[in-house]
């Protein structure tokens, strides 16, 4: 669900949206809104979280976090991805409130697969998100956006019986049959 207002809708009207289990974010001055994710969509934004927090644990590079946090790329755009990377030399844009600029990776499991597709992909291209992986629990695949100029160019499609991997992330390696398992 979508809202468009007169104005367009900013960080500040954001903070006093309702604490009422739905997720808000804001694209454009829009506010989408979407219920809770499902259980699948859960298990494996927490499997995923735990592998990509592990490896940063051991191996160290940035730091690793889970939704809900807010992340302001823009007074008018305001997102929460599934999980979020911010690399060592991005660490600045972390304050105690949320991050304020883009993380290194945006991670999201499709939900509302025009808004995590089009309206987020755009947005993260936009704003210099390095790289967006976008698990789709229904056509079992990843698809992994890598930043070209201002635009992701083709995706790289992962499905069952590959490896995820990523440059961001020395020697990470994740099998996509498990990663997919874990919400099945």
């Amino acid at each position: 669900m979508s809202v468009r207002p007169a104005t367009p809708w900013t960080y500040e009207d954001y903070l006093d949206f309702p604490d009422d289990g739905k997720r808000y974010e804001i694209v454009d001055g829009e506010v989408f809104v979407t219920p809770a994710p499902n259980v699948r969509h859960q298990d494996i934004v927490g499997w995923l979280f735990v592998r990509l927090y592990q490896h940063v644990d051991l191996h160290g590079g940035g730091r690793v976090f889970v939704a809900p946090v807010d992340v302001v790329l823009s007074p008018t755009d305001v997102v929460e991805p599934d999980i979020l990377f911010v690399a060592d030399i991005d660490t600045p844009r972390i304050t105690a409130a949320n991050l304020q600029g883009p993380p290194t990776l945006a991670v999201e499991v499709v939900s509302d697969p025009r808004h995590d597709r089009v309206r987020k992909r755009r947005l993260y291209a936009q704003f210099g998100v390095a790289e967006y992986w976008l698990v789709d629990p229904d056509g079992e695949r990843v698809e992994v956006y890598r930043l070209s100029g201002q635009e992701y160019p083709t995706p790289t499609l992962l499905e069952a019986g590959t490896v995820l991997t990523s440059e961001l992330l020395p020697g990470l390696s994740i099998e996509v049959t498990a990663l997919l398992a874990a919400g099945g």
